[in-house]
C-alpha cells in the first residue's frame, strides 16, 4: 500500500512539475508580422528560364518575394545585396530558403535582362515575369504600387515602386513583411526563426 501511495505522489508531483512548464513560445521577429493576412496568396509567373511558377513549387522552403526592376539605381540591388548576404550566414540552410525578384518592368526588363541582373547577386535567385495586364492584378493581389517617374523617353525612365518584402514560411503561409533597409542580420534572424517552424 505504501508503494501504491509513493508512486501516486510521484506521478501527481511530476503532473504538477510539468504544467509549471512555461508555454513555448512563438518565434521573435525582426520584420512585421502580417501572419493570417487576407493578401499575398499566390503567383503565377514564368521565371528567367522561361519556367511558370506557382508559390506551391516552393513549398518546403522559406519564399521572399520582392517586386522591383533591373534599371532601380537603388533601393533593388541593395535588397537583393542584402538576401544574398542573409543567405551566406544561413550558411548549410540557405538552400532552403528561395529568393524570387517580381520585376514592375516587363517593357524593359526581358527573361534574358532577368537573367543575367538577379542570379549575378546569388545563383539561386529566380527572376520573375509577367505582362503588364497580369501584373497589374498580382500587385492588387500584392498591396504593391508602382508608377513611372522621370520619364525622358520610351526607354528611359525610374519607376516608383513599393519597396518591402513579403516572406512565407516553409508551409506556404505569408508570414512576415521585411521594411526596406533591414540588415542582413535582422533578414538572417527571421529566416532561421521560419526554418525552425517546419
Amino acid at each position: 500500500m505504501t508503494r501504491w501511495l509513493a508512486a501516486v505522489w510521484a506521478a501527481a508531483t511530476l503532473l504538477v512539475l510539468t504544467g509549471c512548464q512555461p508555454a513555448p513560445q512563438p518565434p521573435s521577429f525582426q520584420a512585421t508580422d502580417i501572419t493570417g493576412a487576407a493578401f499575398a496568396r499566390d503567383f503565377r509567373l514564368t521565371d528567367h528560364n522561361g519556367r511558370v511558377r506557382t508559390l506551391a513549387d516552393f513549398r518546403g522552403k522559406v519564399v521572399a518575394v520582392f517586386f522591383g526592376y533591373t534599371h532601380c539605381p537603388d533601393v533593388c540591388p541593395t535588397t537583393l545585396s542584402d538576401f544574398s548576404a542573409a543567405l551566406h550566414e544561413l550558411g548549410d540552410q540557405a538552400g532552403r530558403v528561395q529568393v524570387i525578384f517580381v520585376t514592375v518592368d516587363p517593357e524593359r526588363d526581358t527573361p534574358d535582362i532577368l537573367k543575367q541582373f538577379v542570379p549575378a547577386f546569388n545563383p539561386t535567385f529566380l527572376g520573375m515575369y509577367t505582362d503588364s495586364d497580369t501584373l497589374k492584378q498580382l500587385a492588387k493581389e500584392y498591396k504593391v504600387v508602382y508608377q513611372k517617374t522621370s520619364v525622358k523617353g520610351t526607354d528611359d525612365y525610374l519607376i516608383d515602386h513599393s519597396a518591402g518584402t513579403y516572406i512565407y514560411d516553409p508551409k506556404g503561409h505569408l508570414r512576415l513583411l521585411m521594411p526596406y533597409g533591414s540588415s542582413p542580420d535582422a533578414i538572417a534572424h527571421d529566416l532561421k526563426a521560419l526554418l525552425a517552424t517546419s
